[in-house]
């Protein structure tokens, strides 16, 4: 029918006829149905990646956070360059996720907000305290620090010799070792107490930002080259350690002979020691499973990342030697003085790990507490501490730290050298 005014007058005279009552209640109900389900917040969160951010004193430090679904289960992921920290004890309940970190103490809450995670992550520090630290996380965002990259960037890549000043103005020697490209760069610190683990970050023009965590500590860096082609700038562990930074280029730079070295008081007495295990039984290096053995003393806690990175190391290398006369013992020093907590803190590191040696609650994260229950060592400067004893638990070597896989061909040849050194007092022993 051609359109007409007659027509145009019908159309809008059906236009203002009343609603009947029926469809009107329906759209009502739908309306309602809508803003309440607006209103309400998501009960998952979204699969995928996320920008995580953990709010420090220096500001932003970043780190790759994806959210997947295992089976009827949801899992993180915990993206710091090339490593990849899957987090499996995680739990949605009424709009809020809640995660505790692999092998640590350290905890996870944040509310869902669509494509949001807004909360924070508690740490468990020395005796037990707790520092919390605001968290954020916004989903499917990829950058690391810069949204727009520059395209005039410095280049830091190579051996970097650094140095570290307290705020007490106490120095520190480390090593860094970066590798760069475009903007992104990638790498780790050597200290002589272990490496900063997997660092990533980026440059823009002659600002460098890097940053790391994964599960335990968590580090930022903030950098500038200078015109002499030097680095400038600060670090930031947690919130209440913070150090000035400079480094120049040094292809030869090295920690060899540098950092305090422990030692035993007397070459010719035997270690000895007695403490609980997790389950609370007094185990001793003069039990029989000890006896005749090349054993080592790994001192460290549950709360070192360096630490764990030495018990992915060991746990293997303890199923290759333990029949052929080889027996490791760690010895524990925990952030708790409770023994139960200690013990439940060991329990969950053990069970990540999967280690099936033995793991002695030994005492609380002090120095004056581990130099009173080792005193025939001359102190220890830091976690892990690898003591190497042979077959009459005569200590014969003892080594400082722990350089992990972040640092290359430092962590190849830490791992010969080691499995070296076993193999020789191993030999000692046979007829």
């Amino acid at each position: 029918m051609p359109y007409t005014l007659a027509t145009k007058h019908s159309r809008q005279s059906a236009e203002r006829r009343p609603m009947p009552n029926g469809v009107r209640w329906v759209l009502a109900l739908a309306f309602a149905v809508l803003a309440s389900a607006c209103g309400k917040p998501p009960l998952e969160p979204t699969i995928g990646h996320y920008r995580a951010v953990l709010e420090l004193p220096g500001g932003e430090a970043p780190f790759g956070l994806d959210i997947e679904r295992d089976a009827d289960r949801v899992t993180l992921v915990l993206v710091n360059g090339i490593e990849r920290t899957r987090v499996h004890e995680v739990h949605v309940e009424n709009g809020e996720l809640h995660a505790t970190f692999p092998g640590f103490e350290n905890t996870l809450r944040a509310r869902i907000e669509r494509d949001r995670l807004v909360g924070e992550i508690t740490f468990i520090k020395a005796r037990g305290e707790k520092q919390v630290i605001p968290f954020r996380a916004e989903h499917g965002v990829s950058y690391r620090f810069f949204p727009e990259p520059s395209s005039d960037n410095a280049d830091i890549s190579g051996r970097w010799a650094v140095t570290f000043t307290s705020d007490d103005g106490e120095s520190t020697p480390a090593v860094g070792l970066f590798e760069q490209t475009h903007d992104r760069v990638t790498g780790t610190v050597m200290t002589p107490t272990g490496d900063h683990r997997f660092l990533e970050g980026q440059v823009h023009g002659d600002e460098v930002r890097l940053s790391t965590f994964a599960g335990g500590l968590v580090y930022l860096y903030h950098l500038k080259v200078t015109n002499d082609g030097r680095l400038e700038g600060d670090y930031w562990q947690g919130l209440a350690w913070h150090e000035k930074v400079t480094a120049q280029r040094d292809e030869d730079a090295t920690l060899d002979g540098k950092g305090r070295r422990t030692e035993v008081k007397s070459q010719d007495e035997p270690l000895r020691f007695t403490f609980r295990d997790q389950d609370g039984h007094e185990i001793s290096l003069s039990d029989e499973r000890f006896r005749d053995k090349v054993v080592l003393v790994t001192i460290g806690g549950t709360w070192c990342p360096n630490c764990h990175d030495e018990a992915r190391f060991l746990v293997p290398f303890y199923e290759e030697y333990r029949d052929k006369g080889f027996e490791i013992v760690a010895l524990m020093f925990e952030r708790h003085g409770d023994f139960e907590k200690a013990a439940a803190a060991v329990r969950n590191y053990r069970d990540d790990l999967g280690i099936n040696f033995p793991t002695l609650v030994a005492g609380v994260a002090e120095a004056d507490d581990v130099n009173n229950k080792l005193p025939m060592l001359s102190g220890i400067y830091g976690y892990p501490t690898a003591i190497l004893l042979d077959r009459e638990h005569k200590v014969r070597d003892i080594h400082t730290g722990f350089s992990g896989p972040a640092t290359g061909r430092h962590y190849e040849e830490y791992v010969a050298e080691f499995t070296a050194k076993v193999e020789a007092l191993l030999a000692e022993g046979k007829l």
